[in-house]
């Protein structure tokens, strides 16, 4: 059975920036829908962020629990209690849901379980649990997120694999044991999160890298001090590694029960057993079931949708947010998103100008929570050479042992590094891996964001001791490149 309902504003999917987007709309007097089809708040709260950095934070509770002979604390051996782990995570997650949920009820919005598609440029079809719904909207906003790649790989079609052994970043965050032998495909933000996650937690753990270093968008020195930090924990790493095989074991109860084969880029090969894989290389847009072509919404490659500085589509009626339009896949550009397409459809602000993405990479932030974390702004080094040729530019390396609060807390891997324009002092990139490396990023940021040359930092008094007061003394070690 169907029924039919027009709408002033559709938004469809609850991620960081499609609830509070819905909620705004209806805040300001339309006739609003959202359609969700699996559950509210999108992968941040439900599969990102929330629940794997509640996740990481017991990892490091294990790591300074071994460490604690170093601080001249003599602590028992630990033992890690994984369905604890994964319960903690649980309540965290269902805490951020259903306050979610609470924020679209009480904004007014009617909330629709379902998978839309679209029927043309105004109209969806919405097929959930209760039946089919076709619903009209004058305005409708995309916001359906991405979900994991499942590689092409030999064997993984075919084999039976034992329930709970071949993974993806989402599944690896139910596991209620800690895996004898984790292997991560991948060596990316996901890929190294993970890696280190599962090793603070007891389990030996090989990532299989397709590329030369880690984290390939990095700059190569920043990427090989991630690598030194993950070597020193113990885990294996595999460059210009590919699998390219996946096979079972037929052994019962086996300890090893999943085999790769992988090659390597100078055509020699290995057999890796695991007893559990995680696959981390990267995610695909959620567009294979939007239908878009009926709506007259063009995608572009990969399958994202195609947006305009605006976030407007092909469609002049239809917006995209989020991941599934393409470029970084962060939860604060999300909810940037959301900002630009609410003071461009729904706020007064009494400017003639539209918000617009224009040169937002400029500004942009990440930060990749491995333990040290590498918190990140605006350009790498390469990034910087390629955009602003012709330009003088400087460049600043600081190791972390150089800085006094992360000395005193026997917390010194890692590295700060910043890009300038040598004759604006304008800093065009930051990025710190090190203790509380996303929150020395923030006060870059700041910086940045202000307009400020590097010497306001340079000649800043912070308080002592604390990891801020670095921002004084990287900028002694600024060089021509």
């Amino acid at each position: 059975m169907s029924t039919s309902t027009h709408y002033a504003a559709l938004v469809i999917g609850s991620g960081q920036g499609g609830t509070p987007l819905a909620t705004a709309f209806a805040k300001a007097g339309h006739k609003t829908a959202l359609v969700e089809a699996t559950h509210v708040g999108g992968c941040c709260i439900n599969e990102g962020c929330t629940p794997t950095k509640t996740m990481i934070a017991s990892g490091r509770v294990a790591y300074l629990t071994r460490r604690a002979a170093d601080f001249g604390v003599h602590a028992r051996d630990i033992k890690v209690d994984m369905e604890k782990v994964r319960q903690r995570k649980r309540d965290i997650v269902e805490s951020f849901r259903s306050g979610s949920e609470r924020r679209l009820k009480d904004g007014g919005v009617t909330l629709i379980r379902g998978t839309a598609s679209f029927v043309d440029g105004k109209t969806v079809r919405v097929r959930g649990t209760d039946g089919d719904k076709t619903i009209s909207a004058d305005r409708i906003v995309i916001n359906t997120g991405a979900r994991p790649v499942v590689p092409r790989l030999e064997g993984l079609d075919t084999a039976t694999f034992p329930e709970g052994t071949v993974l993806d970043s989402t599944t690896i965050q139910e596991l209620g044991v800690v895996p004898n032998h984790l292997v991560v495909i991948g060596g990316g933000y996901i890929g190294v999160e993970f890696g280190q996650l599962f090793r603070r937690l007891g389990a030996r753990v090989t990532i299989l890298q397709r590329n030369s270093q880690l984290l390939p968008r990095e700059d190569s020195d920043v990427a090989a001090a991630l690598f030194k930090i993950l070597k020193e924990d113990g885990i294996t790493v595999h460059f210009n590694a590919t699998p390219t095989r996946i096979t079972t074991s037929a052994a019962p109860h086996s300890m090893h029960p999943v085999t790769l084969t992988v090659k390597f880029h100078d055509g020699a090969e290995i057999e890796l057993q695991s007893s559990h894989v995680l696959f981390a290389a990267g995610r695909t847009p959620n567009t294979d079931t939007l239908n878009p072509g009926a709506a007259g919404v063009s995608l572009g490659p990969g399958g994202y949708v195609k947006v305009d500085e605006q976030l407007r589509t092909t469609n002049p009626r239809i917006w995209s947010i989020g991941d599934v339009k393409g470029g970084p896949a962060f939860t604060h550009v999300s909810y940037d998103d959301f900002r630009i397409v609410q003071r461009n459809l729904i706020s007064e602000t009494g400017s003639t100008s539209a918000a617009t993405i224009t040169d937002r990479d400029l500004l942009t932030t990440y930060v990749v929570y491995t333990d040290p974390q590498l918190g990140h702004i605006g350009l790498h080094l390469h990034e910087a050479q390629a955009r602003f040729r012709g330009v003088a530019l400087q460049v600043a390396t600081m190791p972390m042992n150089y800085v006094a609060r992360a000395l005193e807390t026997d917390e010194t891997r890692g590295l700060m590094k910043a890009v300038v324009n040598k004759e604006s002092k304008k800093i065009l990139g930051f990025t710190c891996l090190g203790l509380e490396g996303g929150e020395i990023m923030s006060v870059v940021q700041m910086t940045m964001i202000g307009g400020l040359p590097y010497t306001a930092l340079q000649n800043a008094m912070f308080s002592h001791p604390t990891l801020a007061e670095s921002l004084n003394n990287l900028w002694g070690f600024l060089k021509d490149v």
